[in-house]
């Protein structure tokens, strides 16, 4: 059976013309954009957009979202006092079980806001897939070599279980947390898992000029050319945040076809510098925005996230298209997944808002003043997770915060032990 959506204004992505027009989903990916859609009859369901507008889901290409155990616990610290003087002792209590709840919380922010695929950053990657796929959540994970708990094998053996299957809701690629944290051992040994498994590369990088200063110190190199001589971005890949990049960082990811992942609302809210995205989209960059987890920012919004890299860029070089593309067809590409764009053939990632507040010159219109207020319907995979108000899930809403607040409980009172 098939979904219909009809009386529908489109964005598809491929560029900024919107059309009118209906679309057609079947199973999980798109089968019909057009206007003789009867061909695909009978329908599980018909949707009358009343002329609001279709378009491919946001796609958050950097998270934490177990981290909403410790959202609001301090602010006004610099990024390594919140790290490890925070952050990183709560963490050495989580158990594999809290992650399956915790992530719970930041997806039903998603998908209120319009989020279809989160990159997800944290321990546990198997809680957080089991979670993923039984909330419906299109997920990307990113693993690490651990001595003590995942050996390269180990860790090539979850790229080929959850990438070699057909149409995965999750997806499974290599990288750790940063080079200040990262020994020669894990060096070695992620550099021996890529190769193996071929996949791409990520991690946080030159999120501030501390870290940037201290790996010159270190290494004699800034980070992103310490990885690029290492070999990590044999397979592609891309970092995080890259606020204080050199002008030969900026050239080994254009070279490379690597994706800068900026984070406007963490950085922000770390006081860890803005990242100058005119310059790196004049010099040919991809650039994708990325909320970080709800410790270091308040708000899982895209929409946030798209005002605030405006605020700090302008629109003299980067145009709301542009901009648009960022949470968008850019963290798709960054996350190689089949939903860049609406199509037919490709996965049923699509959004639909609301034109109330947004008529006029739409594009501009939805970068500037689109919030998450302005979305009706989020699906997933083709099937619908949230529409006006309501949630579609097998957990209920009441069980899902009981279970993420216990969990927030015990940390805190082992914290006092």
């Amino acid at each position: 059976m098939a979904i219909l959506f009809k009386n529908a204004r489109i964005l598809t992505m491929k560029d900024d013309h919107i059309f009118q027009g209906n679309i057609v989903v079947k199973d999980n990916r798109i089968a019909y954009i057009g206007n003789d859609y009867q061909a695909y009859a009978p329908f599980e369901r018909e949707i009358d957009c009343n002329n609001n507008l279709l378009m491919p889901g946001f796609k958050n290409p950097h998270a934490h979202s177990g981290m909403v155990f410790v959202r609001d616990l301090v602010k006004n610290v610099s990024l390594q006092e919140w790290l490890f003087k925070y952050i990183f002792p709560r963490e050495d209590h989580l158990i594999p079980e809290d992650i399956y709840h915790l992530n719970k919380v930041a997806y039903l922010e998603y998908v209120n806001g319009g989020i279809t695929t989160v990159f997800e950053h944290y321990f546990f990657p198997d809680s957080s897939a089991k979670a993923s796929e039984e909330f419906g959540m299109r997920t990307i994970l990113l693993g690490t070599y651990d001595v003590k708990k995942t050996s390269v094998e180990k860790l090539v053996e979850r790229v080929h279980y959850y990438n070699d299957r057909k149409d995965p809701l999750v997806r499974f690629v290599i990288g750790f947390h940063a080079e200040y944290t990262a020994d020669e051992e894990l060096l070695e040994k992620t550099k021996e898992a890529i190769d193996i498994a071929k996949t791409p590369f990520f991690t946080h990088m030159s999120e501030t000029q501390k870290e940037v200063d201290e790996c010159v110190q270190r290494h004699g190199t800034t980070p992103a050319e310490f990885f690029y001589k290492r070999g990590l971005f044999a397979y592609g890949g891309g970092g995080y945040h890259c606020s204080h990049f050199t002008d030969e960082e900026v050239k080994i990811f254009k070279e490379n076809n690597l994706t800068i992942v900026s984070c406007p609302g963490s950085n922000k809210q770390l006081a860890s510098g803005d990242a100058p995205l005119n310059k790196y989209f004049k010099e040919g960059v991809r650039i994708a925005l990325g909320t970080d987890g709800p410790a270091s920012n308040d708000r899982l919004d895209m929409f946030y996230e798209m005002q605030l890299a405006v605020s700090n860029n302008g629109f003299s070089v980067i145009s709301p298209f542009e901009y648009l593309k960022m949470i968008t067809v850019n963290g798709a590409i960054a996350m190689d997944i089949d939903a860049e764009y609406l199509e037919v053939g490709k996965l049923a990632d699509i959004i639909m808002l609301d034109m109330s507040n947004l008529e006029g010159d739409i594009i501009s219109n939805i970068v500037n003043k689109g919030s998450v207020n302005n979305v009706k319907l989020t699906m997933i995979n083709g099937k619908i997770l949230y529409e006006n108000g309501n949630y579609f899930l097998k957990e209920s809403l009441d069980e899902i915060y009981k279970n993420a607040d216990e969990v927030k409980k015990r940390i805190e009172s082992e914290m006092k032990k």
